[in-house]
């Protein structure tokens, strides 16, 4: 009986032939049995393919206790959200960071001064946000165990010197998240066997506007084969680094919210961080799950609702709510 494999199956194999490290080839297995017809006809394929999961599957496990269980590439995710900086050498990642971050990077006139991940935090208003700087990538090579780093994080940035070759950097960045379906593809929702997705959302940071030729954006956009949010910054310009913060902000797409205790002033130092489109219920299962049970009313302060109003356990929560809950 013919197999009848589908053009989603036969890129998920390529994605596996070209996977340079195990994890890689675990999630490429993992695409392919996902997609895969089943059928009698692919009866002995998915036998072999799931045989070659567990063989890679054990094999992970070994190289991770041998290793004494860490990863460089793994890196907690700290503040609000998590931003991963991804570019060629010299395209301005180190400089960002040191920039609007206390972290200490290594900013030079020469290529790879960065062989692994920094993360600093950068302020927003009264929330952090985790900014990581990357060894740089090559349309050649891309450091083994990096692409870990990119599903993991929250947001990735994109960085492209307006002052260098615009073509190349595009090129190399983009058809490497494209060759490691690191892009968000409505139409073809890439998901791991937790059902956790395994792209993430793009922009690009355009660095050196202040040295670049009046015409480079319009090159750069020339350059991009779908619609993807530019952001140009200088290092220099203090005004577009702030700009570029509140625009991370936003893209991370998260509210914040302050907790109000009955008859007590609310807490605006330390808000919570939810996803845009949370609930009353989704923050009170973020400040304890089994208490969250118990949630009976629930009063907010805020967009679209009279100061202290009334709303249910399923009301949407805008950014800066107050929100004061009461339990049974």
């Amino acid at each position: 009986m013919p197999a009848n494999l589908t053009p989603e199956y036969h890129k998920a194999e390529q994605w596996f032939r070209q996977a340079s490290t195990t994890e890689e080839k675990i999630l490429a297995l993992e695409e392919m049995m996902r997609v895969i017809p089943k059928h009698k006809g692919t009866d002995h394929m998915r036998a072999d393919l799931r045989k070659k999961y567990s063989a890679l599957k054990e094999d992970a496990e070994k190289k991770k206790k041998k290793a004494g269980g860490v990863d460089p590439f793994h890196i907690p995710k700290s503040g609000a959200g998590q931003v991963v900086l991804l570019g060629l050498p010299n395209s301005g990642k180190s400089a960002i960071v040191s920039s609007v971050t206390h972290a200490k990077t290594h900013v030079a006139d020469f290529p790879f001064t960065t062989p692994m991940p920094i993360p600093g935090m950068a302020q927003f208003e009264d929330i952090q946000i985790e900014i990581v700087d990357m060894p740089p990538i090559t349309a050649d090579f891309v450091m083994p165990g990096m692409i870990n780093a990119l599903r993991n994080c929250d947001l990735i940035a994109v960085v492209i010197d307006l002052a260098g070759d615009i073509e190349e950097q595009a090129g190399a960045c983009f058809d490497f998240l494209e060759s490691k379906r690191l892009l968000l593809d409505p139409d073809n929702p890439i998901i791991d066997e937790s059902g956790k997705s395994l792209a993430r959302k793009c922009f690009i940071l355009a660095t050196k506007k202040d040295l670049a030729p009046q015409n480079a954006i319009d090159n750069l956009k020339a350059k991009l084969t779908r619609p993807i949010e530019i952001v140009e910054i200088s290092t220099e310009d203090n005004t577009s680094l702030d700009v570029m913060i509140a625009d991370i902000f936003r893209l991370l797409d998260i509210v914040r919210v302050y907790a109000k205790k009955p008859g007590q002033h609310a807490d605006m130092t330390e808000p919570f961080v939810l996803p845009r489109g949370s609930t009353v219920m989704d923050l009170a299962q973020s400040i304890h799950r089994e208490l969250a049970e118990k949630l009976r009313t629930a009063r907010c302060w805020g967009s679209g609702v009279h100061d202290g109003q009334n709303v249910h356990r399923t009301h949407e929560l805008c950014d800066k709510d107050i929100i004061e809950l009461h339990f049974s």
